[in-house]
């Protein structure tokens, strides 16, 4: 969250500072400059959506994965019940009692391990998901940003504004823009070229029944 004020911020710096110049420079000698909105040909973007799928998937199997240690929890659970209420048996003689009593702590430990592995699980997981989404996004940021420099340096644009920035007080950077200059379309119709016709739909994993369990 403070990274993100400190990016608006420094977004704001910028653009104060690149207004100032162009104040500063002749009307004559002023540069030609374009707009782009960024969040629209990110989302608009095939492998925007294909790298979203993927991470669906990916998600849909750390949580088939997750699913399995807790059905594996609930069992243990349901049998250290079992072995713990055996123990308090009367009819049974008290070394069988005794013999039950450790056997119940055994499982007892058995949980504990259990909960612990859970955990340890779905950290690891949220961290890969982390990581495998932050290299796609600048994977695809840094395409997209190619192909609008492509676009500008054709056009004999100096300087290419994003009408979708937001400032340090999450207000817009740009606060009008005739889009005249837009370079959005045609960036978005030259990186959507090659997709695929279809994309291949995400596994749809639906948790065990009355997974209300430990997590």
């Amino acid at each position: 969250m403070k990274t993100n004020k400190i990016n608006r911020w420094f977004q704001a710096v910028l653009l104060a500072v690149a207004v100032g110049c162009l104040a500063a420079t002749p009307a004559s000698a002023q540069p030609k400059t374009g707009t782009v909105n960024l969040k629209k040909v990110f989302d608009g973007y095939w492998k925007t959506k294909q790298a979203d799928l993927q991470l669906k998937d990916r998600a849909g199997e750390f949580q088939k994965q997750s699913n399995e240690l807790i059905e594996n929890y609930k069992k243990a659970n349901e049998e250290y019940k079992k072995i713990l209420d055996s123990a308090s048996d009367q009819a049974l003689a008290t070394e069988e009692r005794e013999k039950r009593k450790k056997a119940s702590e055994t499982k007892l430990m058995e949980l504990k391990d259990l909960e612990v592995q859970i955990r340890q699980f779905d950290n690891s997981a949220k961290s890969n998901l982390g990581e495998q989404q932050r290299r796609m996004r600048e994977s695809v940021l840094k395409e997209i940003q190619e192909a609008v420099a492509a676009k500008a340096k054709a056009a004999g644009y100096s300087l290419v504004w994003d009408t979708a920035a937001e400032s340090v007080n999450s207000t817009p950077v740009i606060v009008y823009s005739s889009n005249e200059n837009d370079l959005s379309d045609d960036v978005l119709k030259q990186l959507n070229l090659n997709a695929p016709a279809d994309l291949p739909k995400p596994a749809e994993v639906k948790p065990p029944s009355g997974s209300g369990g430990k997590k």
